[in-house]
């Protein structure tokens, strides 16, 4: 084991998007069934995260689901402002997965890094 990494270096994509012109959502797809289940077990991406790092309360999350079959965790939440409104600072709302993507994940094991599935 090693000390904590952050979510970025463990799945193969961290984005972000539009879900609709009043919803964003996240998508955290990994390549490595293992890693995939170290962080969900890990308990560190849950309600409470997610309300930190985007500043909403736990009933405004639409979507906060593993799935486990394709891997991939989903998140959807409330756009602050509306897609193009006044204020609004990302159109298409690709940048906002970053503060998810920094999100350290702790004690993964060293051989789980590789985001390369075994067919690529």
């Amino acid at each position: 084991m090693t000390g904590s990494k952050p979510l970025s270096s463990l799945a193969k994509v961290v984005r972000s998007k539009n879900a609709g012109p009043f919803e964003v959502t996240f998508d955290v797809i990994f390549a490595q069934r293992e890693t995939y289940e170290h962080v969900r077990d890990s308990g560190v991406i849950n309600e409470t995260l997610i309300c930190r790092l985007y500043k909403v309360t736990p009933e405004k999350i639409i979507t906060l689901g593993f799935f486990d079959r394709i891997q991939s965790i989903k998140i959807t939440l409330p756009r602050p402002r509306p897609q193009g409104s006044i204020g609004e600072t990302d159109m298409h709302c690709c940048q906002q997965h970053i503060p998810l993507a920094e999100v350290q994940i702790p004690g993964t094991p060293q051989n789980q890094f590789d985001t390369q599935s075994p067919n690529e």
